[in-house]
């Protein structure tokens, strides 16, 4: 295809399937492939853990990509227009997906917005406190929104550019350079001295360890590390041309972002056992343990330099796929620039995220249900939009728009391979409903 700008339904296509892979896997990785990832894989069994992942890529995580960029692409339009292209009465599942992202996108630029501090912290050793320098960044006022709102601003840029030179351009970069910065990391952390207790911790099979939770955890982890359920992958999917593989592009995209959190594995973890931190400690891991561990190790100034500017790319690029859900829905439904809807969104967004911001700060005292406004937003997303979103999803390829309907678009009526048809439908109708059913049940509270 030229990678010249082709139209799709009054939309701009991908130059190409690289194009496309490196946008989608970026939407994928973020900042949990960082820490949930290794983190999960040490408590879960090591080794045996990771088996049980990769199945969960093959059985849920493959076969849902393929669902969602089916839909984009032959809806053609934003998650909402593409839904109800397919099925008019069908439309409230694109706009939750729209809903989703525009909440996604308030909370999770609040921590875009401290990888931006902690790369000009690192560079002067500010943040080798760690949970010193986090407690009194979080607790300024000021300094929270004005990086909130830097992150934001750099989101926008790039979604404003466009399909080909802002989205696509920024990832074939970004996600080139993630990885190659992960691999120098790695080769610092893994010639650390005591650094192979957290290469053991991080892969030796503990198959006593393979709970039903385990199971849970991995199925989870794949259904939300890939960001189903956002729309990020439909209006993608939007853009893809018609003589692009399906299948191969999901393949690679789900393979791009095991690849990523497998490395970060090998990255962090051998460094945090090396200095004798606690590889459990959740999020606080990026923010609060490993500064410290940067402090700590030779030459870490510019190792946690470089480690900050890796999460700022895994960040930038899965901030950018929730905004172009936005703005993507923006300009089919009200019929606006994309330079307007993008400033419109995120304006919105912004003042949405405010409180976000602020809570862990002068609102921190503030909850609803138990929890402050962070806490609150990532759980209605994570646990509640997400898994809802995925099974609507799957009902609608499998009983409503048909699974046939949905292989004829996927082989271009034929003219493209695709032998495991018959088990792919399986698996959208019946197995994987059930499967983010259970997810939905335990990650909700309901059980």
């Amino acid at each position: 295809m030229s990678k010249q700008t082709q139209e799709n339904n009054g939309k701009t296509q991908w130059s190409g399937s690289f194009g496309f892979i490196m946008a989608a896997a970026g939407s994928a990785v973020g900042m949990g492939n960082l820490w949930r990832f290794p983190m999960l894989v040490g408590e879960n069994g090591g080794g045996a853990f990771v088996l049980v992942y990769l199945l969960c890529i093959f059985l849920v995580g493959i076969p849902m990509i393929i669902a969602e960029v089916t839909i984009g692409r032959a809806g053609g339009k934003d998650a909402f227009g593409s839904y109800k292209a397919l099925n008019p009465k069908w439309g409230g599942v694109g706009i939750l997906a729209v809903i989703t992202s525009f909440i996604g996108l308030s909370y999770y630029s609040v921590l875009g917005g401290w990888v931006i501090r902690y790369i000009f912290a690192s560079a002067t050793g500010a943040s080798d406190t760690g949970a010193e320098f986090f407690n009194a960044f979080t607790s300024n006022t000021g300094s929270q929104i004005v990086y909130y709102i830097i992150f934001m601003a750099l989101t926008v840029l790039i979604v404003v550019r466009g399909v080909q030179k802002g989205i696509e351009g920024s990832c074939k970069i970004m996600m080139p350079l993630l990885v190659v910065c992960l691999i120098v990391i790695v080769i610092r952390s893994c010639t650390l001295p005591g650094a192979g207790a957290g290469i053991e911790f991080f892969l030796k099979p503990d198959f006593s360890k393979l709970t039903p939770g385990a199971f849970l955890a991995a199925l989870g982890q794949v259904f939300f590390s890939l960001s189903l359920g956002t729309g990020a992958t439909i209006t993608y999917g939007a853009y893809l041309g018609k003589d692009q593989k399906i299948v191969r592009s999901a393949g690679y995209i789900a393979f791009f972002d095991t690849l990523v959190a497998m490395i970060a594995g090998f990255a962090i973890l051998p460094a945090v056992f090396a200095f004798g931190f606690d590889p459990e400690s959740g999020p606080s891991l990026m923010f609060q343990t490993l500064p410290t561990v940067f402090g700590e190790m030779p030459g870490g100034a510019v190792f946690g330099i470089i480690f900050f500017i890796l999460v700022l790319f895994a960040a930038v690029s899965t901030s950018i796929a929730y905004l172009e859900v936005v703005v993507s829905f923006v300009v089919n439904t009200f019929k606006i620039t994309r330079t307007k809807a993008a400033v419109i969104s995120s304006i919105l967004i912004t003042i949405v995220g405010i409180p976000c911001a602020l809570s862990f700060g002068i609102w921190s005292d503030i909850k609803i249900a138990g929890k402050g406004f962070f806490d609150l937003a990532d759980h209605l997303v994570s646990n509640v939009s997400l898994p809802i979103g995925g099974i609507l999803a799957c009902v609608f390829i499998g009983w409503v728009w048909k699974t046939k309907n949905a292989v004829k678009e996927i082989t271009n009526d034929g003219k493209v391979s695709f032998r495991l048809a018959p088990v792919w439908s399986a698996l959208v109708k019946f197995v994987i409903p059930v499967l983010i059913f259970c997810i939905f049940i335990t990650s909700s509270g309901i059980l």
